[in-house]
């Protein structure tokens, strides 16, 4: 969503959710980017936590509302509550755990039935440290993100790897898509109001041609 600026510039308001299994990494991402911080010592996420970035793209002012959520089962169905409204979605899972991958799959399912093509998707294997332990196949990764039409990397929280990547990408394309709504709308009104001229000419042409009929 873009808003008004200062001196007549304008920024950019996007809500981001990340989903996920629980200890895949969410919270960690979030805090890596955000303040640069990263903890050894895994704390669980309970319900959603909420940070703000702000970014320039392209000359752009970006504000992101960055949504963690808690990957606990029993926390699941409070997941629409969260990405509701969300222009973007990260979708996270563990490298080392294939089922953490296959839990993704139901979450991009969802979010394409509830959202449809509005939201963008970000698919990030994280733990990328962890290298050695690597159960899902980065070649299979890569090829259902491009399937379902999300961006995929690889990320580790701990080294600092593909974290501002993965959010600058994400972002970039929110903008993208943003910026093609705005043109839509522009375009429409642009349309409405030529129709609306073109009436406006004819109008006294069609009563020219009346009086002289009479």
């Amino acid at each position: 969503m873009a808003v008004p600026g200062a001196g007549g510039s304008r920024s950019y308001n996007f809500k981001i959710v990340l989903l996920g299994e629980g200890c895949v990494g969410k919270t960690s991402l979030v805090l890596r980017y955000v303040e640069d911080k990263f903890n050894d010592r895994h704390i669980t996420t309970l319900q959603a936590s909420f940070l703000t970035k702000r970014v320039n793209i392209s000359g752009k002012r970006v504000n992101l509302a960055i949504w963690d959520t808690a990957g606990q089962e029993r926390f699941h169905a409070l997941g629409p509550i969260y990405y509701r409204e969300s222009h973007g979605a990260i979708l996270v899972y563990d490298i080392t755990d294939e089922d953490s991958f296959q839990k993704v799959k139901n979450w991009v399912r969802e979010l394409r039935r509830m959202l449809g093509n509005d939201i963008c998707l970000v698919i990030a294997g994280n733990k990328l440290d962890l290298q050695k332990d690597r159960h899902v196949l980065l070649e299979e990764a890569e090829a259902y993100a491009q399937e379902v039409g999300a961006f995929h990397v690889q990320t580790s929280a701990k080294e600092n790897k593909g974290v501002e990547e993965l959010f600058i990408e994400l972002t970039r394309r929110m903008l993208e898509s943003a910026v093609a709504n705005d043109q839509q709308r522009v375009n429409a009104l642009s349309r409405g109001n030529n129709a609306s001229n073109l009436q406006i000419v004819d109008d006294p042409a069609v009563q020219t041609n009346s009086k002289s009929c009479c």
